[in-house]
């Protein structure tokens, strides 16, 4: 019997594939994936239906300046204290 990896490490597996396919199709910025339709999605080569929900979750991310927070499968971490401290 196969061992079965968790659901995070395929769910970021998932995600490394859509970003691959997203770069490789020349949508290198946070501005390019934002301006993204469901008619440039469809021209990206061998894009499936799970990847376009990736597809739209990075954009969500992207507007709400989580995506860091979003590709490691943790909750929001805008923590501006704890980030000022470190910063110093």
């Amino acid at each position: 019997m196969a061992n079965k990896k968790p659901t995070a490490a395929l769910t970021l597996q998932q995600k490394v594939k859509v970003l691959t396919k997203l770069f490789e199709s020349g949508c290198k910025t946070e501005k390019d994936l934002k301006a993204l339709n469901l008619q440039s999605i469809l021209q990206i080569p061998d894009i499936t239906v799970p990847d376009m929900t990736v597809i739209t979750e990075l954009q969500e991310q992207v507007t709400k300046n989580k995506l860091f927070s979003y590709l490691g499968g943790g909750a929001d971490e805008q923590h501006t204290d704890r980030q000022a401290h470190h910063m110093e």
